[in-house]
């Protein structure tokens, strides 16, 4: 299991991308778009920045809840207010 900054930093290593383990420094590090611009593979950031998923389209996200809980597919206006989006650069 890992914790939802910690799968975003898994995925974008993947394809080389190098992001920090931690939700508020991924959206502080990232340029931001408006939540009507969302592409897949932009950030959404919920609570305070407390939580961060990986926009798939469609209004969904895939995001790791907790800790020890397996990654899922979640609607992104079932999770809360969305805080922010971002977007990886490449």
């Amino acid at each position: 299991g890992c914790d939802c900054s910690g799968l975003v930093m898994y995925v974008y290593a993947q394809v080389g991308v190098s992001l920090p383990h931690n939700a508020a420094m991924q959206y502080n590090a990232l340029p931001k778009v408006p939540p009507s611009d969302l592409q897949p593979g932009d950030l959404v950031f919920f609570y305070g920045l407390g939580h961060v998923g990986i926009y798939i389209g469609g209004g969904m996200m895939i995001h790791a809840p907790h800790t020890g809980t397996v990654v899922q597919i979640a609607s992104v206006a079932n999770e809360g207010p969305m805080y922010g989006a971002a977007r990886v650069p490449g």
